[in-house]
């Protein structure tokens, strides 16, 4: 089984969009057994004594709207470890990879990635929708990322 975590700043908005839109789209093509997607954030700012906060509300809302339940995810922070559980370590932006990297010390198996160079679009960022406000442009971003994606590993 292929293994992806997608990366952004705080595990609330864009990682868990992209976590919840990949399996379901891996699950409507019939291959959830061949692949599984978890999210991450690069920084503690969402977590609290331990505690991830949930998915923000309008993400979760978008979700909801495409038929995509995101359940009771909360925000986890990325750890060093990671780099061994997952083939893939997708980011949202530049910023994500610079400080995925500061965690895990390097990247030997080129493993980090911007979701949005699985597309045309690539060497793009997904903006944060946390300071755009435009959830349905970070909607369509992640899910161009994640088919584009998704098309990549099925061909492999």
């Amino acid at each position: 089984m292929v293994k992806i975590l997608f990366l952004c700043w705080g595990n609330i908005c864009r990682s868990p969009m992209a976590e919840f839109i990949f399996n379901d789209m891996a699950n409507k093509r019939g291959a959830d057994d061949r692949f599984h997607a978890d999210s991450a954030a690069v920084s503690s700012e969402e977590i609290i004594n331990g505690v991830g906060n949930p998915v923000y509300p309008p993400a979760r809302k978008i979700l909801n709207e495409h038929g995509i339940s995101c359940g009771e995810k909360r925000a986890v922070m990325m750890r060093k470890e990671d780099y061994g559980k997952y083939d893939r370590l997708i980011c949202m932006d530049r910023k994500n990879i610079r400080t995925a990297l500061r965690i895990l010390g390097s990247d030997p198996d080129h493993k980090l990635s911007l979701l949005l160079d699985h597309t045309e679009r690539r060497g793009e960022e997904v903006a944060d929708p946390w300071y755009t406000g435009d959830f349905k442009e970070a909607w369509d971003d992640i899910y161009e990322g994640c088919e584009g994606l998704l098309d990549l590993l099925m061909s492999e």
